[in-house]
Parts: structure tokens; C-alpha cells; sequence
């Protein structure tokens, strides 16, 4: 039996078998830890339809093909066109797309994807210099995805997961929240990685709420306003409103009617207070 491509000694294989390396310019760190992407897979609800992002020499997306009815994984490198070629070809259930993510058509390809399997997830290694852009792009496109789970840079991850009045929570926190469950799986240490990065990782969950009464542009306009109240951290989210509504008066006033004190700092506030906020204004 062929071992798997997050095996160290195969990856070290196939990228000396394909003249690789990992390109700093793509934010490429092969996984070589293969229960860590096996319990990624298995946990990611991908049992229907998932895309993958970045599926570099295919790590994940072969443990993703074993759990999946259909997996489609975005990649701009093209050298990597013969190794996935190679690495992939038990599976006949992949469709690689060479195509920047960002870039894409999500919403068609998600309703193509549902129409075809039932539910779409997305599981992926992710980029460390893409990270916020891609899952901000989840969050406001694809309304329809219940689980997004991606392993990030550990700092940005305990951002997202960050509980209301810690040092990490924030923007992020905020935003994440609004729309799910956000739960940290596991750790994945630098050593996971050829070549080890100079930080720690960790696998984060997004479950979906299954309930959203914003829509789209509702959902920005609050992201926006949410950025505004942390613009400053150390300063009081009176301070912070003021600048944004270029008036203290108002501030005041739409701090009165949401019960917020006016020496309170935007880490103290929850989601929900938050939410509420935001309704008040």
C-alpha cells in the first residue's frame, strides 16, 4: 500500500521527484503529519461535497477524497498541475480547479455543488497571507456552507475564538460570532510542516448559526460599525463612536439607549451588546 502524501518521507519523495519547493510567494508549508490531516478530514463534515483552498501536493485533499462523495480544491500554482496528477490519481473523485480562490464564482460553484451532492463544507490548509481575505469571503457569500474548517496561523485563530473581555477578542472575534460557532479543534504544532514555519498553528470550526436576520449588506454595514468601536482598543467606545459619527452628542445618545456605559472599551461589549449597538443607531 502506497503510504500517504502527508507521510514526511513521501512528501520529501515526491518533492525531490518534482524539483519542489515551497514558495514563500504562496504561503506554501506541506502538512507531513498524517493523523493530524486525518482527524482534520474526519472532523470536518465534509461526508458530502467540499472545496478545499491551496491543496499544495495534496495532503489533505487525499484524506478529504477518502471521507467526501466529491472534493474541489482550488490552487493557482501551476507546477503543481503533474503532481496533483500523480498524487491524486486513486481518487476520481477531485476536481482540481487552477483558478485563485478570491477570484472565483463561489456562489455558483456552491449551488452547483449542492444541486450535485447535498451539503458543501469547506476544509483547508489555508494560507497564512490569505487568511482573512478568504474566510471573509466565506462568511458574506456563502450563507449556505454550515462548517468552514480551516487550519490558520494559532494567533489569528484564537482571535476568532476569542471570548468577550480577553486580550485577544476584537473585530474578528466580533465578526466570526455574529454568524457562528467558532471552537478551536486542536493544535498543530511547526514540526506538522516541511518546511516548519516560525509559528504554531491550529485547526478552527465555524458552525453556521441557523438562524441570520441580517442580509448582505446589513451584515457590512455592522462589520463596519464593529471595526469602528475597536478602532482605538484603549480607548472607551464613547471616544471610538464619536470619531465615527463625528458627533459626541450622538454617541451619547445611542449609548443611553443601549444601556452602555459610556467609559466602557468595545472589549468589554459582547456580540450581542454589540448587535444591539448597532440596532440603536
Amino acid at each position: 500500500m502506497t503510504k500517504w502524501i502527508a507521510t514526511p518521507s513521501r512528501t520529501k519523495q515526491i518533492l525531490a521527484d518534482y524539483g519542489l519547493h515551497a514558495k514563500k510567494g504562496y504561503g506554501q508549508n506541506f502538512l507531513v503529519d498524517p493523523m493530524l490531516v486525518e482527524r482534520c478530514a474526519q472532523e470536518a463534515h465534509a461526508s458530502d461535497a467540499v472545496i478545499e483552498i491551496g491543496p499544495g501536493i495534496g495532503s489533505l485533499t487525499e484524506q478529504l477524497a477518502r471521507v467526501a462523495k466529491h472534493v474541489t480544491a482550488y490552487e493557482v500554482d501551476h507546477d503543481l498541475e503533474k503532481v496533483l496528477a500523480d498524487t491524486l490519481s486513486p481518487y476520481d473523485n477531485i476536481e482540481i480547479i487552477w483558478q485563485d480562490f478570491l477570484t472565483c464564482d463561489l456562489r455558483a460553484k456552491v449551488d452547483e455543488l449542492k444541486a450535485k451532492y447535498g451539503s458543501v463544507s469547506v476544509c483547508a490548509n489555508l494560507p497564512y497571507y490569505i487568511t482573512t481575505p478568504v474566510l471573509f469571503r466565506l462568511f458574506e457569500e456563502a450563507p449556505d456552507i454550515p462548517y468552514i474548517t480551516v487550519m490558520v496561523q494559532k494567533e489569528v485563530g484564537e482571535r476568532f475564538a476569542a471570548a468577550v473581555n480577553t486580550a485577544d477578542y476584537g473585530a474578528l472575534s466580533v465578526e466570526a460570532q455574529t454568524l457562528y460557532d467558532v471552537k478551536k479543534l486542536f493544535n498543530v504544532p511547526a514540526r506538522s510542516f516541511n518546511p516548519s514555519p516560525n509559528v504554531d498553528s491550529v485547526i478552527i470550526q465555524f458552525a453556521r448559526h441557523s438562524e441570520q436576520t441580517m442580509d448582505s449588506q446589513d451584515l457590512q454595514n455592522f462589520f463596519t460599525f464593529v471595526k469602528a468601536c475597536f478602532r482605538q482598543r484603549r480607548k472607551t467606545v464613547y471616544n471610538n463612536l464619536r470619531d465615527y459619527l463625528g458627533s459626541g452628542e450622538q454617541a451619547l445618545a445611542v449609548l443611553a439607549k443601549a444601556g452602555v456605559d459610556q467609559r466602557t472599551r468595545a472589549q468589554e461589549l459582547s456580540t450581542e451588546q454589540l448587535r444591539k449597538l448597532y440596532e440603536c443607531l
